[in-house]
């Protein structure tokens, strides 16, 4: 397992270090951050195997574009093999943030963060203009399911948009999107916190384009393979995130949703402030 951490120190003045890869695997990667920090932060992928569902299956239907009025819209999903509102087999047992409401659908609209959907059917107030929905199963713990055929991707034409409500979106090329970490952890969840995105019409490795993960404006990480990550050891109160698909020169892949930056909050349990 590749195992990524930064340590800094605050000092008077900001101490540049490099990044330590440890466990290393075939790559010749090399990172540099300038960073201050009193905490060891790690990412590193799950250690712990999810169940794959590989013939899980989440269809819409329609062609690519849904043509709505400006408001409240039904979505109507279909699900096969693949049961919504129960927990996930090893749900409880990787340390990560569950949701006892069980598996569910993430539904995503201009890379925002999502809502989480425990039916297949639902309604969502859209605003009057031209907009891109990602939806995608994920297990009662967050984890999106990786497969050709568990998300929808569409674009979403809601009423009469102006000409500065469009928006032009190519469903081939390269696209990153954010899913985890969301919201606020307390306690026990603060330990292990899920990082995961969902990839459309791109893969990452180690020779190609790459998930560049800063956190707190400080590290600099590279992410090569498209598994499940933690990130351990985040201090207290609010950590920005920040995710950036790069090409194998580290430089950013043009894209309306390929830079994103989100910010969390770490709470105490309340038994221990």
């Amino acid at each position: 397992m590749k195992k990524i951490s930064l340590l800094t120190f605050a000092f008077s003045l900001l101490i540049l270090v490099g990044c330590k890869q440890e466990n290393k695997k075939d790559s010749d990667e090399k990172m540099d951050a300038v960073g201050v920090t009193d905490t060891l932060v790690t990412i590193s992928p799950l250690e712990e195997e999810s169940p794959k569902y590989p013939e899980a299956a989440l269809t819409h239907p329609g062609g690519d574009v849904i043509e709505v009025p400006a408001g409240s819209v039904d979505f109507d999903f279909t699900v096969e093999n693949y049961e919504l509102g129960v927990q996930t087999e090893n749900a409880g047992e990787n340390g990560l943030a569950n949701s006892a409401n069980g598996q569910h659908i993430h539904f995503i609209l201009d890379n925002g963060p999502y809502s989480a959907h425990y039916e297949s059917g639902f309604s969502k107030e859209i605003e009057e203009g031209e907009h891109v929905m990602l939806a995608f199963l994920s297990r009662s713990y967050h984890e999106s399911v990786k497969n050709p055929t568990s998300f929808v991707v569409k674009k979403i034409v809601a009423g009469n948009p102006s000409e500065d409500q469009k928006m032009d979106v190519d469903f081939t090329a390269e696209h990153l999107f954010y899913s985890r970490p969301k919201g606020t952890y307390k306690g026990e969840d603060t330990k292990k916190v899920l990082l995961d995105f969902f990839l459309v019409g791109t893969e990452i490795s180690q020779e190609g384009n790459k998930v560049k993960v800063t956190v707190n404006d400080g590290s600099d990480y590279l992410i090569t393979e498209w598994v499940p990550h933690v990130i351990e050891n985040m201090p207290m109160g609010k950590n920005k995130i920040q995710l950036t698909l790069v090409d194998e020169n580290l430089e950013p892949i043009p894209g309306p949703f390929n830079a994103v930056t989100r910010v969390i909050t770490l709470e105490e349990a309340k038994d221990d402030m």
